[in-house]
Order: structure tokens, then sequence, then C-alpha cells
């Protein structure tokens, strides 16, 4: 796949971004090389390869799944004007 100068004009135009006769000739150019580049890495074979997230093999630090603070629901309300049961108390608005 390869750029030319319309597209490049078009994309402009279409982000709001101005760009002159020069500044479009080299951006064709710039993107041309680019998009090759990525040609080049689709040609790579990575059947099989595992994805990572670091250059070093390492186990992702997980902290236990369990509720270490609950039962607070008293000390939650204790501040709100109007409570009952645990639950703020609001005046119903209707309008």
């Amino acid at each position: 796949m390869s750029v030319d100068l319309a597209t490049v004009k078009r994309v402009a135009r279409l982000a709001r971004i101005a760009v002159s006769e020069e500044e479009a000739d080299r951006i064709v150019g710039e993107l041309n090389g680019i998009l090759g580049f990525v040609e080049q890495l689709s040609e790579v074979d990575v059947d099989g390869v595992e994805a990572m997230t670091s250059v070093t093999p390492m186990a992702m630090k997980k902290r236990i799944d369990a509720v270490t603070d609950g039962n607070k629901a008293a000390d939650i309300v204790a501040n709100a004007p109007v409570t009952d049961q645990n639950f703020f108390l609001v005046p119903k608005v209707v309008e």
C-alpha cells in the first residue's frame, strides 16, 4: 500500500491541519517509508510466539481477592444528618 499526494491532502483537511505543498510532498515520502516498514513486519512468522509484557520473564504480582475493610457501615454514615439502618436518608424531590 502506498500513499499519494491527494490522500495526504485529504487526511490533512479531515484532521484540520494546514499542510503546504512542500510539506505534503515530504509527508508522502515519510508515510510510504512507514508503510513499507509495516509491510516488512507483516512478513515475519509469529505463529506460536507468546505476547510479551516485558523483555525479562516475570510473574505478575497479584493480591488476594479478599474483603479487608468491610463492616464499616456505621462509621460511613456517622456524619450524615439523617440515617436509617445505616442508609442515608435524603428528602424526596418530586417535580
